[in-house]
């Protein structure tokens, strides 16, 4: 992405303020002009002055009054021009600076889980604060100041041929030079600066995941490695950065060179020229104030072309994210069913991750309304991915899943997903209070309504013991509650949904015997009257299931129920009797008779 092409990019993001951007512009343009009238004015004052010395006449105040007058007005207008410009150039920056940060993250939060599997979440926080400041930072210094000096240069130079095109010309080709050192620079620097970017990303990654895993950290007596390993970013970070900073010296010396040569080079040639007849005292101090000007503009714009280009790397981070198309999403003519009754068919439903194996396969089966079906099989068989599919974590290759007869792909996301609720095996809570994460399940749920959810799903006793009750604060994903009493509050807030299709994901896998009766009674409770699928590995837990369901390598291998399954002496019956769930088979009819 181009320098241009970047600026437009971030220009394009004013979205409704673009009319305010443009009036600021336009009066930059102003500005400018009012700004190159002083030393035109300036210069004939001193012509004006030096012409009456050299003819013996007397110039009175009043002959000078209306060049007077003008100069003032002019600079009463820079000023007046200057404050609003500033003024609005603030708001503006600021405003869309909120707006943009928050479309950001709306538009994060939208994207598949798939994406945010691979995307670390300290990158994503990173990319939205650093490309957000960046934005801000342009806009502000480009209509308060840059766009004005950018604009100076533009009328400045032009209009100085028509006063003096001898003195002009050498203007314009130490402009020329500058411009050619400063592209140069900024050239052998803009690749060095993503290098730095890509730094500081690994430096917010690795700091987020020591920060989210302190008791890993803690327990396995890791600070002083963690700390190492930052260090050792923090180093390599610097390394890349200095030869950036050594250009950018580079860059300041040139600039600074540029004001002597350029104020020296005018005065030589104004002094020649003057000797010569070919321009006047006033011309030499208007072109000398022209000069000065000029070389301030120059280090502006100079300076604004080196904060985009400090700033690309940031910039492309942060249009990368926000560019990313959702691999899934609505189709134009997505409907929303309303609440469905939950029958759910997969028809020859297949699915790969990586386009070699697959990890579902012709997949088909029923689940009609207020059937449990459970899914089991060894680790990768595809039981998780079979559900993440129904509810649209990613879409099928082949074949299609249906919920009440229509095609998933058919519904509007929020409707899908407002109709499926999960419970996950790794509990899921804001760092909020109870009732906070309560009313993720409903957004306009009473008190009464959560209590009873809370009774229903074995919860309410920890959450009565506590002072604070419903307004107790959870913690980092729930640390201020066991494990029992994180997966009941994620119950409650599925029995607050209240969706006719219910997910859960190994819910009491991680749990004690006791706690897991409370969990399983709440699940019970959870399941009543709705369509739910489960996957389990303690089959304990499907004994009562409608239909089980058994994977291995992506394919069902057997399905029926608990007593069908065991006595079909496959894969499930093997699984059941390693659970002592079923005696072992015996070898002949006369071992039973004999016992």
């Amino acid at each position: 992405m181009n320098l241009f092409r970047l600026y437009g990019r971030v220009l394009a993001l004013l979205g409704p303020e673009a009319k305010l951007g443009w009036f600021l512009a336009f009066s930059n343009v102003a500005l400018a002009a009012a700004q190159f009238a002083e030393p035109v004015l300036f210069g004939r004052i001193i012509d004006a002055l030096a012409g009456s010395q050299k003819q013996g006449t007397t110039l009175t105040f009043e002959g000078l009054l209306p060049l007077l007058g003008a100069w003032a007005g002019f600079g009463l207008f820079t000023i007046l021009c200057g404050v609003f410009i500033a003024l609005h150039a603030d708001r503006l920056s600021h405003r869309r600076r909120q707006a943009v940060l928050t479309d950001y993250f709306e538009h994060v939060l939208q994207l598949p889980l798939a994406y945010h599997g691979g995307s670390h979440s300290g990158r994503l926080m990173k990319v939205m604060l650093t490309g957000t400041d960046s934005l801000w930072g342009l806009w502000l210094s480009f209509f308060r100041e840059n766009f004005a000096a950018l604009v100076s240069l533009f009328i400045l130079l032009p209009l100085s041929l028509f006063l003096n095109w001898r003195l002009a010309t050498l203007l314009i080709i130490l402009c020329a030079i500058f411009a050619a050192l400063t592209s140069y620079v900024l050239h052998r620097t803009s690749e060095l600066q993503t290098s730095v970017e890509k730094y500081y990303s690994d430096l917010a990654e690795r700091a987020s995941d020591a920060l989210g895993n302190v008791a890993l950290v803690q327990s396995f007596a890791r600070v002083e490695a963690e700390v190492m390993g930052l260090r050792m970013v923090v180093e390599r970070l610097l390394g890349a950065q200095m030869p950036v900073l050594s250009w950018w010296a580079v860059m300041t010396v040139l600039t600074r060179a540029s004001t002597t040569i350029t104020l020296l080079s005018i005065f030589l040639l104004g002094t020649w020229l003057f000797f010569h007849g070919l321009t006047t005292i006033g011309e030499i101090v208007m072109f000398m104030s022209f000069a000065t000007m000029l070389v301030t503009k120059l280090e502006q714009v100079a300076g604004f072309i080196n904060s985009v280009f400090m700033v690309a790397p940031r910039l492309k981070e942060f249009f990368d994210v926000l560019d990313t198309t959702p691999s899934v999403r609505d189709t134009p003519n997505a409907i929303d069913p309303g609440r469905v009754t939950g029958d759910v068919r997969f028809e020859d439903v297949s699915f790969s991750y990586d386009g070699k194996r697959p990890a579902i396969a012709d997949l088909t089966f029923h689940a009609r309304p207020g059937e449990v079906i459970a899914l089991v099989g060894p680790t990768g068989a595809g039981k998780t991915t079979a559900l993440a599919l129904l509810h649209r974590v990613f879409d099928p290759q082949s074949g299609r899943i249906t919920i009440d007869g229509t095609d998933l792909k058919a519904m509007k996301l929020s409707a899908l997903r407002r109709n499926i609720g999960v419970v996950f095996q790794e509990v899921l809570l804001f760092n909020r209070s109870i009732r906070e994460n309560l009313l993720a399940g409903k957004s306009d749920a009473t008190d009464a309504e959560m209590y009873e959810a809370l009774r229903r799903a074995q919860a309410i006793d920890f959450v009565e013991r506590n002072p604070e009750k419903l307004n107790a604060i959870v913690g980092e994903r729930g640390r201020f509650l066991s494990g029992g009493e994180r997966q009941r509050l994620s119950i409650a807030r599925a029995l607050l949904k209240n969706p006719p299709i219910l997910i859960l994901d190994e819910a009491t896998s991680a749990l004690d015997a006791a706690t897991e009766l409370k969990v399983q009674a709440a699940l019970d409770e959870v399941m009543k009257d709705r369509t739910t699928f489960v996957i389990a590995h303690r089959l304990a837990t499907i004994r009562n299931a409608t239909h089980i369901l058994v994977f291995r390598d992506g394919r069902v291998i057997e399905t029926g129920s608990f007593d069908e399954l065991v006595a079909q002496e496959g894969a499930f019956a093997e699984l059941a009797r390693s659970q002592f769930l079923v005696r072992e088979k015996r070898d002949s009819p006369g071992e039973d008779a004999a016992e």
